[in-house]
């Protein structure tokens, strides 16, 4: 049984198809990448596993769960958290402030205190600057802010949507590293990234979708070396 199973989904925004029956699985523990061009998609589907849209038809469900019948702020109480594109900050508030929020869902004191020292383990850079305000950080530390603030709520699966995006090539690697890092403490991670070459070379498998359609999956090795992939993604003619 796969941990999250998206079967047959379509979500619209108003009258525009944007998800023409998706069907996607992700087994625990691994790292799974959506790739595809702008407007394919990959953010409408994270938006809609999280709770933010909800599909005219299709099934997703968390360990066999049904994630349909919760609100997005319950479907983090199951689990699941959201690094969104654009990182979305609290800019007014400090960095500690941004990470207690998002712990919003939990209660045990003394569980949040080992969550926070777990974010600041993964990111020196944010515990030098823990109060300091979020909207002063610079785009990486922001980056790392947000995904910091996914990993409070103590999630089984992360979602991240362009966690690349705006970076430069050292803090590129930086926060790919630390994708890794994350999933070998064990969270399952559903990455969205335009940076397809580097979204593959971490992840085990991918899906590519093309205006709201799965068009291909395979292992990331094996879409790697493919030539429609190569050519469409990765600039390799």
């Amino acid at each position: 049984m796969p941990m999250l199973n998206v079967d047959n989904v379509h979500t619209y925004y108003g009258n525009i198809h944007a998800l023409k029956g998706i069907n996607l699985k992700i087994e625990q523990g691994e790292i799974v990448t959506l790739i595809g061009g702008n407007g394919a998609g990959k953010t409408t589907t994270l938006r809609t596993i999280s709770g933010l849209l909800t599909p005219r038809e299709g099934e997703i469900t968390l360990e066999n769960e049904d994630l349909l019948k919760f609100k997005a702020h319950e479907i983090v109480y199951k689990g699941i958290s959201m690094v969104p594109e654009g990182r979305g900050v609290f800019a007014r508030m400090s960095v500690t402030e941004n990470l207690e929020m998002g712990a919003y869902s939990r209660s045990d004191n003394k569980e949040l205190a080992r969550n926070l020292e777990r974010v600041f383990n993964l990111f020196p850079r944010l515990k030098e600057r823990r109060s300091q305000l979020a909207g002063t950080l610079s785009g990486g530390e922001q980056q790392m802010l947000a995904t910091g603030r996914a990993l409070m709520a103590n999630p089984r699966l992360l979602l991240m949507d362009e966690p690349s995006m705006g970076l430069a090539p050292v803090l590129v690697e930086l926060i790919f590293d630390t994708i890794q890092q994350i999933n070998k403490e064990g969270v399952t991670i559903l990455l969205v990234e335009q940076n397809a070459l580097m979204a593959l070379s971490i992840a085990h498998r991918g899906y590519v979708l093309q205006t709201g359609e799965i068009v291909l999956s395979n292992t990331a090795e094996n879409l790697k070396n493919d030539p429609t992939v190569q050519k469409a993604y990765l600039g390799i003619e």
